[in-house]
């Protein structure tokens, strides 16, 4: 039997029924198709692609057309987990116009079903004009990492009652732009609670405790894949670079040895 793709509707159906969302980031085929397989809801292809895939410091310079590459990889492989492209620094910032097209290339081009696009308030008239070109859109606010450097890093976002309060009203206003769901990054457990009773739409956290709707992890920080720093919310499922290392190692040795290839490997 056919999968069924998880849509935007099966996001809204887990929230009303108390169900959690689960949601991982993928580059590529091959780790798309075992995400697909496990069952996960939806794959976002992140602009985290810049550090863990392209060895970047930051997210900044990825670029619209390496975000639509690896988003078709990602479609190819997603039978029934949503696509949901993540929209690069500058594909959205310049002017309306801009973001949708640049949303639409994630649909058309790439086979997504959905965008992502960080900021509050300041980006509702264009979640609104996204949506009337029929693209979905996921709003993520909180610690926003295309904005590290008028934050001054990756810091933990509404700790003042000020701050808290904004983005709470943020959050209202994103959800009346049209946003289908909101992704919560590393705001107080409290104020993620808050604002996922307050919303009618799912909020999807990352290092937002275990009261959001759902959660999202980089997938390379799941498994053990990047290593340059951990953030404090990452669990680590497994070690496959240790894997990788020590499988390489040993074919290393063997092809210096002359073991490998053997007579069962030779015709």
């Amino acid at each position: 039997m056919e999968k069924q793709k998880t849509t935007i509707n099966d996001f809204l159906k887990k929230k009303q029924e108390g169900r959690k969302i689960t949601m991982l980031t993928a580059y590529d085929y091959p780790f798309a198709q075992i995400m697909d397989e496990a069952g996960i809801d939806a794959i976002l292809v992140g602009d985290s692609l810049a550090m863990v895939v392209q060895g970047l410091e930051n997210t900044l310079p990825v670029t619209m057309d390496e975000m639509v590459y690896h988003t078709k990889m990602v479609s190819r492989a997603a039978k029934s987990a949503m696509v949901i492209g993540d929209m690069p620094y500058l594909s959205y910032q310049v002017s309306i116009e801009d973001a949708v097209r640049n949303a639409g290339r994630f649909i058309k081009e790439a086979g997504a079903q959905a965008v992502k696009i960080e900021g509050g308030r300041e980006t509702a008239e264009k979640i609104e004009a996204m949506t009337k070109a029929e693209i979905p859109v996921m709003a993520h606010i909180g610690l926003t990492p295309q904005a590290v450097h008028r934050m001054g890093g990756y810091k933990i976002q509404g700790k003042t009652e000020e701050a808290a309060k904004r983005l709470m009203e943020d959050a209202k206003i994103l959800q009346d732009a049209g946003a289908f769901s909101l992704l919560l990054e590393a705001i107080p457990a409290k104020l993620a609670e808050q604002i996922t009773k307050k919303l009618s739409i799912p909020t999807i956290g990352i290092g937002a405790g275990v009261h959001c709707d759902g959660q999202v992890l980089v997938l390379h920080d799941v498994i053990g894949l990047f290593e340059r720093f951990t953030p404090k919310f990452v669990k680590r499922y497994a070690d496959l670079k240790k894997d990788a290392l020590k499988a390489v190692k040993q074919y290393r040795e063997e092809v210096e040895k002359g073991v490998f290839p053997g007579k069962e490997h030779s015709f």
